[in-house]
This record gives C-alpha cells, sequence and structure tokens, in this order.
C-alpha cells in the first residue's frame, strides 16, 4: 500500500495553504477553489497585533508557512497597520514526515530586521479538527527555548553492583545513540547533547562529543550515574529499589548546537525521562521527540499577541496497488458508453455529492489520465443540453458538466492561460497606471479623460493578445468546444448565435475574465495586486467578460453608468467579429496547433543554488545563487531573472532527475540533473520547492530515449563516489533510477490516487447511494407523483440506474474491508516509542501513558483535495508503509 502523506491546504488571513493553479470556478466567486465549495474562503487577516514600541504605533508584517521549522511560503508585507489583511493562497504537496504545521508573523522595522511577533503551530494530528473550517487561531510567544524539532534515540540500562563493603549500588547505564531531524540554525549545525541525572537533591551532568556540520548526528556514547543506597546486598532486593527514589530521579537529555558566537550555544531541545520507566525491566530504549524548555517566564497572556484566521484543508490517503481498483475504474471509465448516461457511475457520482466540484476534481483527472476526458464530457454535456429550456441559460448552472469542463481547463489550460495573458498582465502591474473611470473614486489631480484611455489601451491589448491566440489553445480544450458547439447548435436550431454563447460562457467567462480579475490565484503573479492594480484589474475583466459574451443588448450587461459609457469604445462590429472567429477556430473539428512543438512554453522558474559544475579540472567547484527557467525546450540558469544565460541543457540531455544525499554537501533539499558528460547538483529553497522541480524536470525529460535506470545518489568528491566508493566518474550508476516509469504515463495524475478519491467520496456518500436506489425502485413500480425526498435526483432510466448502483456499492464495499484490513494490520504493527512513533518525555511522576491511536496520523476524510505525498512506490504490496511518524 501506498500511504499518500496529506494535502494541505490553508487559507486564511495570515499565510495559508490553496490551490492556486486552480481554472474552473463558481461565477459567483471567480478564481478561487479552496476545496469542495466553489467559493473561496482566503487568507483574509491578522488582528490585534500588539503595536509596535515607538511614536508611530504601526507595524510593517508579514506571515509565513512552515513544516516544523522549514518556511515553504512566505506572503507579501503589508504596511503600517496591526490588523494585516493578506489575502494570500498556498497549495502544496508535502513531500516529508512533520509534525506540526506552523504560521509565524514577523514585523520588519525601519532597519529592514525581521523579528518574530508571534505563531500559530497546528499538530499533525490535530489538522482534521480544523479541517476545511474558518478558524481564528490566538499567536502563542516565541523564544529560543520553545522553537525545537527532532528526536532522539536512548537506550536506559539498569545494573548492581556490590561495592567491598558489602553495599549495593544501582549504576545507570544511560546510551545516546543518535539524533534526527535537527534544527538547522543561521545555516548550520553542529550537534551535541548533555545527560543530567536529576532530581530534588543531585543533579550531575555530562557531555558528549561536538557533531560538526550534519542535523542527523550518530552519537553512540554511553554514560554511567551511580544510584547509591545504604543497605547490605541480599537477592530479595535485587532491582527492587524504593518506590520514593524512582518518582524523585529522571534522565535529561538536552541538545545543543555548538556555536563560536559571545551569545553562547543555541537550545536545540530537551526531553525527559523518569527511571520509573525501569520497573518492569532492568532496560528501555525508545525513540522520543524533543520538547520545549519549560522556563516560567510566559509573562503575556493568551490574546495578548493577536490572532490569526486560517483555512486549512488536510488529506490522507492510502492508496493500494492498482488490480485493487480495477473493477471500480473500470466501472467509472465506461460511464461515456453508459445509456443513457445519467445512469453512469462517474453522473451517479456528481449526483450524489453535496458539490459538483467534489466530483469534477478526481473525475476529470481520471479521466485525462486514460484519455477518457471528452467521450465523457461530450455525453454529459449532450444530456444537459437536452434537458435545458432557454439558450440564454445553457451552461450557466454549476452543473457536473461545467464544474468538469472548468477543471479541465485548469489542468490543460494553464500553460496556454500563461503564455496569452503574462505578459500583459506583467505590464499592467508594473506601469501602475491610474484606470479609475467612476467619477465618486477619482483622486484629487486624476483627469477622467486620461483613465479611460489608459483603461481602453489594455483592454484593446488583451482583448487583441486572446483573440490571436486560438491557434495555441490545447487540442483537449478544442475537442470538447467542439462537442459543446455541436450540441448546443441541435438542440436551439433557430437561434443562430448559441453556438458561440455556448463556447464562451466557457472559455471567457470561467478562464480568461477570472484570470485577469485574479491573476495570483493562477500565478500570474507571485502575490494578490495592490488595491489600484486590482481595481484596474477589475474594469478590465468586466470588460473583457461583456465582449467574449456576445450580448446583444451591451449597455444592459453593467449595472453601473460609467461602465456603460465606456463600453461605448467597444461598440464596433470589429470586436464581435474577432470573438466569434476566435470562438470558431477553438471549436473547430480536427484542429491541431502548428505551433505546439515550435514554440517554448514556460514552465518553471525562480531562484535557487547550484554548485559549479567543473567544466575545468581544477577550477572553482562552489555554490551561487541563479535564476532557473524550465521551458519545455531547455533548462536554463543565469544570475537574475532577464539576463542572458549562463548555461543552457537541451531537455534530450537531461538523461535522469533525482534527490542527492544530504551527506555529499551536508545540505538539505538537494537534487542533481544528470547529463551525458556530469550532473549538475542543485538547492531547492525548501523541501516543497525540491519536489515541485524534480517533478517537472521528471515529467518534461520522461520521453526521452537515453534516459539512464541507475544512477549515483551521492556526489563525486576527492576522486569517488561517496555512495559506492568507485573512482572512475563514468562508473555506472549503483542505484536504481526512482522516475523509471512508461513513457505514456503523465506523472502529475496518479490514476489509482483518483480512484482511491472517488471510492473515498462514495463511501462518505454511502446513505445517498441507498437512497438513490430506493429512488430508482420507487419510480419503477410507480407512476404517481415523485416523493420529494427523491425529487433531487435525475434518475432517466431507473432499471439501468440501479444496475450501476449495485455494481458501485460492491466495489465500494469491496475497498471497504481492504482497508479495514489496512487498518488492523498497521495497529497490530504500531510500537509506540518506535522511530516512526516516538514517545512524548514526560515529568517525574507522571506515569505513562499509550496513545497510539492519535499519533497514527490517519485522517479517511473523503474530501477530493490530495495535496502532501510522503512516498510513491509503485505497486507493491497492501500495508506497505512509506516511512512517515
Amino acid at each position: 500500500m501506498r500511504e499518500r502523506e496529506a494535502e494541505t491546504q490553508a487559507e486564511g488571513e495570515a499565510g495559508s495553504m490553496h490551490r492556486e493553479p486552480d481554472v474552473g470556478f463558481d461565477p459567483g466567486s471567480p478564481g478561487s477553489r479552496p476545496g469542495p465549495k466553489a467559493g473561496a474562503k482566503p487568507l483574509r487577516e491578522a488582528k490585534n497585533l500588539p503595536t509596535y514600541p515607538g511614536p508611530n504605533k504601526m507595524r510593517d508584517c508579514y506571515c509565513t508557512v512552515n513544516l516544523d521549522r522549514e518556511e515553504v511560503f512566505r506572503t507579501k508585507i503589508v504596511e503600517k497597520s496591526l490588523c494585516p489583511f493578506y489575502g494570500e493562497d498556498f497549495y502544496c504537496e508535502i513531500p516529508r514526515s512533520f509534525r506540526h504545521l506552523s504560521f509565524y508573523i514577523f514585523d520588519r522595522d525601519v532597519f529592514r530586521r525581521d523579528s518574530i511577533i508571534g505563531k500559530v503551530a497546528i499538530q499533525k494530528e490535530d489538522l482534521p479538527k480544523y479541517h476545511n473550517r474558518d478558524t481564528w487561531f490566538q499567536l502563542q510567544h516565541v523564544d529560543a527555548d520553545s522553537e525545537v524539532q527532532g528526536k532522539v534515540h536512548l537506550e536506559l540500562r539498569l545494573s548492581e553492583v556490590i561495592t567491598d563493603t558489602g553495599v549495593v549500588c544501582h549504576k545507570l547505564a544511560a546510551r545516546i545513540l543518535e539524533c534526527q531531524g535537527l534544527p538547522i540554525v543561521n545555516g548550520q549545525c553542529d550537534p551535541y547533547a548533555t545527560v543530567t541525572l536529576a532530581g530534588p537533591y543531585r543533579s550531575e551532568a555530562k557531555k558528549t562529543k561536538v557533531k560538526k556540520k550534519t542535523n542527523n548526528p550518530q552519537f553512540d556514547e554511553v554514560f554511567y550515574f551511580e544510584v547509591t543506597r545504604p543497605c547490605s546486598y541480599n537477592r530479595k532486593s535485587h532491582f527492587d529499589f524504593e518506590e520514593e527514589d524512582v518518582d524523585k530521579l529522571e534522565i535529561r537529555v538536552d541538545l545543543w548546537n555548538a556555536s563560536n558566537l559571545k551569545f553562547g550555544d543555541e537550545f536545540l531541545g530537551e526531553l525527559r525521562v523518569p527511571l520509573n520507566v525501569l520497573r518492569q525491566s532492568s532496560s528501555y530504549e525508545a525513540w522520543y521527540f524533543l520538547q520545549p524548555r519549560d522556563n516560567g517566564s510566559k509573562s503575556l497572556k493568551p490574546g495578548d499577541l493577536g490572532s490569526l484566521r486560517l483555512n486549512v484543508v488536510y488529506t490522507e490517503d492510502h492508496v493500494f496497488s492498482s488490480d485493487y481498483y480495477s473493477p471500480l475504474r473500470d466501472l467509472l471509465l465506461r460511464s461515456a458508453d453508459v445509456e443513457p448516461v445519467s445512469a453512469s457511475a462517474a453522473h451517479v457520482l456528481g449526483e450524489v455529492c453535496r458539490e459538483k466540484q467534489e466530483a469534477a476534481i478526481p473525475l476529470v483527472r481520471l479521466f485525462l489520465h486514460y484519455g477518457r476526458v471528452v467521450p465523457f464530457i461530450s455525453a454529459i454535456a449532450n444530456a444537459e443540453v437536452r434537458r435545458t429550456q432557454d439558450p440564454n441559460t445553457i451552461f450557466r448552472g454549476n452543473s457536473l458538466t461545467s464544474k468538469c469542463i472548468d477543471e479541465t481547463m485548469k489542468l490543460a489550460g494553464m500553460h496556454y492561460l500563461h503564455m496569452t495573458l503574462k505578459p500583459a498582465i506583467e505590464e499592467i502591474c508594473q506601469s501602475h497606471k491610474s484606470c479609475e473611470i467612476d467619477p465618486v473614486k477619482l483622486k484629487d489631480g486624476e483627469s477622467l479623460e486620461n483613465n479611460m484611455e489608459n483603461l481602453r489601451q489594455y483592454v484593446d491589448r488583451i482583448f487583441n493578445v486572446i483573440t490571436k491566440s486560438g491557434v495555441s489553445c490545447p487540442t483537449v480544450m478544442c475537442d470538447i468546444f467542439f462537442s459543446l458547439r455541436e450540441a448546443a447548435a441541435k438542440r436551439f436550431q433557430d437561434d443562430l448565435d448559441v453556438r458561440y454563447t455556448a463556447v464562451s460562457s466557457f472559455i471567457f467567462l470561467r478562464f480568461f475574465a477570472p484570470a485577469i480579475l485574479s491573476p495570483n490565484l493562477f500565478q500570474l503573479t507571485p502575490h494578490h495586486t495592490d488595491p489600484q492594480t486590482s481595481r484596474t484589474l477589475t474594469l478590465i475583466s468586466k470588460t473583457i467578460q461583456t465582449l467574449g459574451s456576445l450580448s446583444k443588448s451591451k449597455s444592459a450587461s453593467f449595472k453601473e453608468s460609467y461602465m456603460a459609457a465606456f463600453y461605448e469604445f467597444f461598440n464596433e462590429q470589429k470586436y464581435a467579429d474577432a470573438v466569434k472567429n476566435f470562438l470558431d477556430l477553438i471549436s473547430s473539428s480536427g484542429r491541431r496547433d502548428p505551433k505546439s512543438i515550435e514554440q517554448p512554453i514556460l514552465l518553471k522558474e525562480g531562484f535557487m543554488i547550484k554548485r559549479a559544475q567543473g567544466r575545468k579540472r581544477f577550477g572553482m567547484k562552489n555554490f551561487k545563487k541563479r535564476w532557473f527557467c524550465l521551458t519545455n525546450h531547455e533548462f536554463t540558469y543565469q544570475k537574475s531573472k532577464g539576463d542572458q544565460p549562463l548555461c543552457s541543457i537541451p531537455i534530450e540531455n537531461i538523461l535522469a532527475v533525482e534527490k542527492l544525499e544530504e551527506e555529499s554537501f551536508k545540505m538539505k533539499n538537494m537534487f542533481q540533473v544528470i547529463q551525458p558528460e556530469r550532473a549538475l547538483y542543485i538547492q531547492a529553497n525548501n523541501c516543497v520547492e525540491a519536489k515541485a522541480w524534480i517533478d517537472i524536470l521528471t515529467k518534461v525529460s520522461q520521453c526521452n530515449q537515453k534516459r539512464l535506470t541507475v544512477y549515483h545518489p551521492s556526489a563525486y568528491l576527492n576522486g569517488h563516489w561517496l555512495c559506492c566508493r568507485a573512482s572512475s566518474d563514468t562508473a555506472p550508476g549503483c542505484s536504481p533510477c526512482t522516475g523509471g516509469l512508461p513513457a505514456n504515463i503523465q506523472l502529475d495524475i496518479d490514476g489509482d490516487r483518483e480512484t482511491e478519491r472517488i471510492y473515498s467520496l462514495f463511501n462518505s456518500y454511502m446513505s445517498k447511494l441507498e437512497k438513490m436506489q430506493e429512488a430508482c425502485g420507487s419510480r419503477s413500480v410507480y407512476d404517481g407523483p415523485e416523493q420529494e425526498e427523491y425529487s433531487t435526483f435525475i434518475i432517466d432510466d431507473p432499471q439501468e440506474t440501479y444496475k450501476t448502483l449495485k455494481q458501485v456499492i460492491t466495489g465500494v464495499g469491496a475497498l471497504e474491508q481492504e482497508h479495514a484490513q489496512y487498518r488492523r494490520d498497521k495497529f497490530k504493527k504500531t510500537k509506540y516509542g518506535s522511530q516512526h512513533i516516538p514517545e512524548l518525555s514526560q515529568r517525574p511522576g507522571a506515569g505513562r501513558t499509550s496513545s497510539k491511536l492519535r499519533l497514527l496520523g490517519t485522517h479517511p476524510d473523503p474530501l477530493p483535495l490530495l495535496l502532501l505525498q510522503s512516498g510513491r512506490p509503485r505497486g507493491g504490496q497492501a500495508g506497505k508503509e512509506s516511512g512517515c511518524p
């Protein structure tokens, strides 16, 4: 079994996780999809932050999103506010295990120094409590003693020694074996540990050696402590030391980062183990999470630091190997061929889900993966058109058809959207021209005529780039638009414009207009735009939406009189003709893009650290920060964005993309791009970025004929490979490549994972499936008025629908049995205190509690969002773990 470690989507006021690249939206809330609901719940604000100790009182604040202490996202800075509004959305797949999802509020002072105001930390096992709920969290105080992470492997052993005088002495051996996941402080980690036997009247401490440049130190040192008691030896007293001694003594392990600074060494965390763990046995071994140090200096009351509003969506799936899903998957993939389509398994899913979006996301991804998305959408679109009575309302509702097309445009059209709109959006953001045309909102000194001309120029430019981009529209979108056009024209033969409005309701109203309105949600801008630019984009979006709708009464499309007046600029026939020509092109049968192969498409870009490739044998091989760009043609880097490339790697020369072991350079989040002559070593900013780069580089190079099957997981240093010790720099790899999938598999979509998501949805709505079965039975035997409780279901053929429902319930039941068996097996194998499930250290006298179930962290939430992924072994047996605590 593949355990998919969660998707985390947090949205809220001061730092959030959200599915940024979504393209399908509810018309009432363009540009956002926080989860199964169409309306957005973005990161809105922090409130009641403490005042700045100065005459101004205001603060310049930003928020970061962290996995434990690793920053994975940072908002823009909101200046001069104690209640900052961020409006930031962030989505990521989490590639590693973690304990806390944390949000930090920082203040930047006049000297551009950053200080922490407070934080919100949510334990991984508590994330389901806040799933998809707007929640205000109080900011907690942050200091050096509270910021800890990592775990320690500790072994305790108690033995007796008889002295020459006959006195029994209990000797305690404390062995600290290793630590894992310690934080890196200011770019370095040189840890050591102190081991202390502490009690009311004694404190004896000993210290390990310092381990240089590692956050996973291997200590393996043993320290001995004597626990003496004044009694003569006899066999009855063997290991029978007094209760009060046990309750008063503890072993404390403190981790420190050795520092050469005058401020002293930095505290990394501690653990405390009472000696009563040795009551039942003379030895005890366990892993422990490091804990904060309780220094009793909490001077601030809860709420004194303010609060933070978040909406977190976290989903964790357990995905079996592919053969487990065959019955349900095959049933779903036959949906396009079922007559009527309303009796198909995919359509049934849309009927029982609370929101159509819940069903659309995994269905579209599954059908795209197996090349069945166009037949399925064509089938459900034809069925919806046949039920539509008014051509003016065609595809205007939030039906399964509209949501599936939205999701398809999001998945297939993102590069097309960037290529079309990004240059114009960037120019608007940079030029910062005033375009306010509402006389009430004009600022002093602004000219209404000048603003109107600025806005007209922007609208003209964006309108032109859209209407001239038809040849670049992705083929899958064109095939869907063709089926929409044909279905609408056949249904409403007297309406000559319906073949255009059926397509424009998606490409303009649900694709281009939302992207212009909220460019950050489509990664067209890194953050939300400033208020003036946002207003400009709103006015442009309104105009483009009206132009694309081909409405017969343009002025009536606007509620505001100033918009109706502005639209007079575009009342010429050439604009309507341009829209129709564009719609004709993207909805033509068999149309193919002649430029799709030749034209470079920007896939990803950003700053990373690279190690010099060492083209000269004696050249310096240092690390430098560079701006990397990946297109479908080449992978390049330059000093800064916009500079000439310093190095260009053709995609066909990328033989493999793999992680680089941390021990190679004592640096985290490194990966290697392997070429015929050498490997390029790169360090990403964090684990999320590293995974994103590895995934996209692997995908674009997947079809290369000379891809490697083996590689070296470590670097070639000092005349040999660190992994296999081979001396030749051309020696074959010693480990199998992880990206060796067939070329026809789309790496960004996992068919098994999407089928698991659909199973979870069916399972969570089982009561509705059963009610739908009752509705089929009722309609088969009763011809009278339909019962109200069954009226919400679309059932065109009760017998065929009942047959499908029976197959769905059978398939879901079989998978549920497999999941139940997996949970039982996992519970049996769970060992509290193991490396994967460390213990939480306790104070003396606190006793031991067992909370295995709480620490498992499983979350059977059925919502169709999967972000974070812990491991991806293909196939395998049920019950195979991914290695997450």
